[in-house]
């Protein structure tokens, strides 16, 4: 089992993608403040664990047992969906630069505590594998 094997990196490795989604949503939102008649969009937030529960796990099936049949793997897809801000000009416009940024700031921090969260446990990892008694 290497280190890209480890489920909780994984997970990590989903949220950054969804964060990077995200970021491009948000600039291509940004991009067309001034086209008229254009929507902001925004993605879907992912799954939290009580609305996963509810919709029977909506977690992945992990092969335990080489006997047991390897589960369908499919790339991740997020999904945008219009998501106008809190006005709309005379144009048809509905996006908000300031509530753009605001979106980009927040997806900034998520993202930073990803990687903090990253990097913390590959430290863990190293820690464990190094030899006993090594410096």
């Amino acid at each position: 089992m290497g280190v890209a094997d480890i489920p909780l990196l994984g997970q990590i490795k989903g949220r950054l993608g969804w964060l990077d989604e995200r970021q491009r949503v948000i600039a291509s939102n940004v991009a067309n403040a001034d086209t008229p008649g254009f929507v902001g969009r925004d993605l879907k937030q992912p799954t939290d664990f009580a609305a996963a529960m509810r919709s029977g796990g909506g977690l992945p099936m992990v092969r335990t047992n080489k006997a047991h049949l390897a589960p369908a793997v499919s790339a991740p897809r997020f999904d945008s969906s219009k998501s106008p801000d809190s006005e709309t000009t005379l144009d048809g416009n509905s996006v908000v630069v300031e509530e753009q940024m605001l979106k980009m700031a927040e997806s900034r921090m998520a993202y930073d505590a990803a990687i903090g969260f990253y990097q913390k446990s590959m430290s863990m990892i190293r820690m464990a594998a190094r030899k006993p008694g090594a410096g």
